[in-house]
């Protein structure tokens, strides 16, 4: 695994040092700046995983910086760090989309814990969703094989919609493509179940799902009160 890539720019980053040896320690790859200016030059030249900005540089400012960095890349995620607790100094920095607000004084742990923050959820989110999914794959693999009627077909597809979407955050493809293996086996599954059971649907109306030449008839004149006459073209 990469290692994750810090931008730390403020003014006094030298008094920062002992800050910047133990995110190293713990495996982060950390750039430093002395200036808002160097900091987008580097941020130009390079991929960060998160940001970390002063709020009162000379020159450039961190909000000014801030700003300039979330032009060039909405996605990536800013702390800014301050002396001052102003309530429009806040409030500009949540206006610019910050990611979190630290106030100076800051000790290594609280910049461990907005890293972990900002970047690990999504990591524990694709985690957590593999984990259970690989549960799931077992329940999910046993139900193809039952014997369905339509609207369990819908809970089935249900399903596997919803794990899609969840695996969607997951960085683990392989478990991406067990699921897109289990949502072919499902098709093969339901299609065999439309080929017993179309003709009985044709033949028994009332028994069957909505079909395409009953969708009107079932559903959409059920909707017209008091009924009125109405015309298609096709």
């Amino acid at each position: 695994m990469d290692k994750l890539s810090i931008l730390w720019a403020d003014d006094e980053i030298d008094l920062l040092k002992p800050h910047v040896l133990f995110l190293k320690e713990k495996g982060f790859d950390v750039t430093t700046a002395t200036n808002g200016h160097d900091a987008l030059d580097l941020f130009k030249k390079q991929r960060f995983d998160i940001v970390f900005l002063d709020e009162n540089m000379p020159g450039l400012s961190g909000l000014e910086t801030l700003v300039r960095i979330k032009n060039s890349n909405s996605d990536i995620p800013v702390v800014m760090i301050t002396k001052s607790e102003e309530e429009y100094i806040m409030e500009d920095a949540i206006g610019s989309k910050i990611a979190d607000y630290l106030i100076k004084p800051v000790n290594p742990n609280q910049i461990l814990l907005s890293i972990k923050k900002n970047l690990d959820t999504k990591r524990l989110v694709s985690e957590k969703a593999t984990s259970v999914y690989q549960q799931e794959f077992r329940n999910i693999g046993m139900t193809l094989n039952e014997k369905h009627d339509f609207k369990s077909w819908v809970e089935v597809y249900k399903k596997l919609i919803y794990w899609e979407l969840e695996l969607e955050k997951s960085t683990d493809e392989g478990m991406y493509d067990i699921l897109t293996m289990q949502k072919d086996e499902a098709n093969l599954q339901f299609s065999k179940f439309i080929e017993n059971n179309y003709i009985n649907w044709l033949k028994q109306d009332d028994k069957a799902p909505v079909m395409s030449h009953t969708l009107f008839r079932k559903k959409y004149f059920l909707l017209l009160n008091p009924p009125k006459t109405r015309y298609f073209l096709y």
